[in-house]
């Protein structure tokens, strides 16, 4: 049997360059694929501590940042805030904070590991509106002479004290979540996302 006008090395040769752009379209689909199984550069910041440099709020002013995509409510309590924290106890559904979302190393009753530091998620318990800070006392739309500041969140009428205690009567179920949160070396900042470390 003849050969004739078969050329054998022309035969290999595209049969060996079509293996290699074949190999090259395969490992070019599975690298895009495989990484995609690791999560992105944004994922992973959101989840990451976020710090707060806490020396220049001042005293009954509140800071916004963001962690995890949730607003977090950093507030520094003036002495008379602390002090009213006692007077509104009974108008509260849950004043010793006994189903709260917080850590264990926060006070129960002030919501803080630092008296005069408040830290919140800004997300309403009820359907996670952004409650409005609303510190002055006495505001006529909150309850007058009974209103001594909080957090009022304008979707449903959803009330809290300056510790994110809800008031009793209003459709939110819980307190306003503390997440958790520690103080780096020297005390001016605030790490929130890592838990205080317990001695």
């Amino acid at each position: 049997m003849s050969s004739d006008g078969v050329n054998h090395s022309r035969r290999r040769f595209l049969t060996g360059a079509t293996c290699v752009v074949g190999g090259a379209g395969v490992v070019g689909a599975a690298v895009p694929f495989l990484s995609s199984w690791n999560p992105s550069a944004k994922a992973k910041a959101a989840g990451a501590p976020v710090k707060v440099n806490i020396a220049n709020i001042e005293p009954g002013a509140r800071v916004v940042v963001e962690w995890r995509g949730k607003p977090i409510y950093v507030v520094r309590r003036t002495q008379q805030a602390l002090d009213n924290l006692s007077k509104v106890e009974s108008v509260l559904r849950d004043p010793n904070s006994e189903v709260s979302n917080q850590p264990s190393y926060v006070d129960p009753v002030n919501r803080a590991s630092r008296p005069e530091l408040l830290v919140l998620v800004g997300l309403c318990t009820h359907l996670g509106c952004a409650p409005m800070y609303r510190p002055d006392v006495g505001a006529a739309d909150l309850g007058g002479d009974a209103w001594l500041g909080g957090f009022f969140c304008p979707c449903h009428g959803s009330k809290f004290d300056l510790a994110g205690r809800v008031y009793q009567g209003v459709p939110a179920p819980t307190n306003l979540e503390v997440p958790p949160y520690r103080f780096e070396e020297g005390g001016d900042v605030l790490v929130i996302g890592l838990d205080q470390e317990v001695a």
